[in-house]
This record gives C-alpha cells, structure tokens and sequence, in this order.
C-alpha cells in the first residue's frame, strides 16, 4: 500500500507528431473559413439590410464573397 514508485517526469510522454500536425492544420482551416464566412455575413447583412438589396440580395452577395475568398485564398 505505502508502496512508491519512480516517475521521470523530464522525459514526458511520447508525442504523435503527424496526427498533432493534422489536428493544428485542422484548427487553422477551421478558424480561417469561420472568420472569411463571419465577415461575409456581416458585409451581406449590410447589403441587404442598408444598400436595399433585401433578404435574396443578400444571399446572392455571401455566395459571391464565399466563392471570390475560395479562390483568393
């Protein structure tokens, strides 16, 4: 019961280095396209909300900033 152990705690575990990269481009790609798809919205909301282009409008220019940022980026 009162039994101790040695742990090296310098050595530290074994790391997956390619799956840590896939996960990291992941978080990336993910934060990336969030942040184009967000400020799409917002520019598309303001189309349609203040230019008058309403609700059809609107979609009409978030499809059009999301395929320009597809290949711009």
């Amino acid at each position: 019961m009162g039994e101790q152990t040695e742990t090296n705690h310098d050595a530290g575990a074994a790391m997956d280095y390619p799956e840590h990269e896939k996960t990291f481009n992941l978080f990336l790609a993910l934060t990336k396209w969030g942040t184009v798809a967000t400020a799409a919205l917002l520019i598309a909301m303001a189309f349609g909300f203040f230019a008058g282009g309403g609700l059809f409008g609107g979609i009409i220019v978030f499809v059009l900033l999301m395929i320009v940022s597809r290949f711009v980026l």
